[in-house]
């Protein structure tokens, strides 16, 4: 089988593509630095050519009021090219309980670009992921201020990349669900709790606050960003630390 991997050079993205090879099929990356454009439209009618499945892993650039304005304008396209080209499964990455958070702008874009998918023409299946673990750092990154880092006790899940790309490439090889698939790590923790196990192993001595208003995560309520009855992940952050 033949897959075009939109935004197939990235961490999620480059993962699939050795995936769905090293399974036998023939799956080609796509991205801004091989000439397709998925905002001007640029080479997406040669890169979706002779697939039967597109996967569709591009991002916003930014996660403000501009993302779902990306999201539009990337699927109306996208999926103008795949129902000229044949293209019979859509696949799209999206995050568990996107549809939950309507505080945030990235969230409320990521919910937009998963009812395009189903509204539209092509079969498809949407992979709901939960945090990645690559991501700590960043959220560290963002509410840290000298010695102290501030987090809100939010419930998350995290998930390593590899395991993300391996149920995106195993659902893109399957018959379109023609909805969603949840995919989660196997353990939960509080997003203050996991900052300082992070911090912990890497021997950093700042402090984490708990602190319900710091950052993105703080418009979350409740533990919408996690899923006990996803399909569950076998790494553990500790080994993925490790």
């Amino acid at each position: 089988m033949k897959f075009a991997v939109i935004g197939g050079t990235g961490l999620i993205g480059a993962q699939v593509v050795k995936d769905l090879n090293a399974a036998g099929h023939e799956a080609v990356p796509h991205s801004q630095s091989t000439g397709v454009d998925v905002i001007s439209g640029q080479g997406l009618d040669e890169a979706v050519a002779g697939a039967g499945v597109v996967v569709n892993l591009t991002n916003s650039p930014t996660f403000d009021e501009a993302s779902p304005a990306f999201f539009q304008t990337s699927m109306d396209n996208l999926l103008a090219a795949a129902q000229k080209g044949g293209v019979g499964h859509f696949v799209i990455l999206s995050i568990v309980g996107t549809d939950q958070v309507p505080e945030l702008d990235y969230y409320r874009a990521k919910t937009l670009q998963e009812n395009i998918l189903a509204a539209g023409p092509i079969p498809y299946s949407i992979v709901r992921a939960t945090q990645f673990m690559e991501f700590m750092d960043a959220v560290l990154s963002w509410t840290t201020d000298g010695d102290t880092i501030r987090l809100p006790a939010t419930p998350i899940q995290p998930i390593a990349s590899k395991d993300v790309a391996s149920a995106v490439a195993e659902v893109a090889a399957g018959s379109p669900l023609n909805g969603r698939r949840n995919i989660a790590g196997p353990e939960i923790f509080n997003l203050d709790e996991l900052g300082r196990i992070t911090l912990s192993h890497k021997g950093d001595n700042r402090t984490v606050v708990t602190d319900p208003t710091a950052g993105m995560f703080a418009a979350v309520k409740g533990d919408v960003l996690t899923d006990k009855d996803a399909h569950l992940a076998p790494t553990r952050y500790a080994d993925w630390l490790s």
